[in-house]
């Protein structure tokens, strides 16, 4: 399982005020086909999981697994790790869902999943609860945890 999951680089989420995203990183944003979706805290609770309202209990709202990246604009570890879940995203196409979300706009929402340190990716099966891994993890490890994890708990694995 993901829980045990070595920790990679990641950097620390605390605040920079006034980031601002270079041209390429906005491009990237923008984006076109089945690349990586940004979410709303508001998105988040509609296609995700509906924190406010689940009476402490997990429930999965996708219609398929699902990564979730906590991230920066401003982080390292989290630049690095865009472009491999952009790919997977694209690889993975019509089997799982990557969601983005940026710690910086959705200060209250990585609150509530108690992100300290980023990225911090969450992985979804249609079953079961998630489980949470923290740095920038190598696409060879990414690629097994949705090959081993979410696909294979879904019943769809490869």
């Amino acid at each position: 399982m993901l829980a045990g999951m070595f920790l990679f680089a990641s950097c620390v989420n605390a605040s920079k005020s006034g980031a601002r995203l270079t041209d390429e990183e906005a491009q990237q944003e923008q984006g076109g086909g089945e690349a990586a979706k940004h979410l709303t805290k508001a998105e988040f609770k509609e296609k995700v999981f509906d924190y406010e309202n689940a009476g402490g209990e997990w429930k999965y709202l996708g219609d398929r697994p699902a990564i979730v990246d906590f991230y920066a604009t401003w982080c390292g570890p989290c630049k690095k790790i865009a472009p491999v879940l952009e790919k997977l995203a694209k690889e993975y196409d019509g089997k799982i869902y990557v969601y983005k979300v940026d710690t910086d706009r959705e200060r209250e929402l990585a609150a509530a999943f108690g992100i300290r340190s980023i990225p911090t990716l969450l992985f979804i099966p249609m079953e079961g609860d998630p489980q949470v891994a923290m740095g920038a993890l190598p696409e060879e490890t990414l690629k097994e945890a949705v090959d081993n994890f979410l696909l294979k708990a879904d019943g769809d694995g490869k």
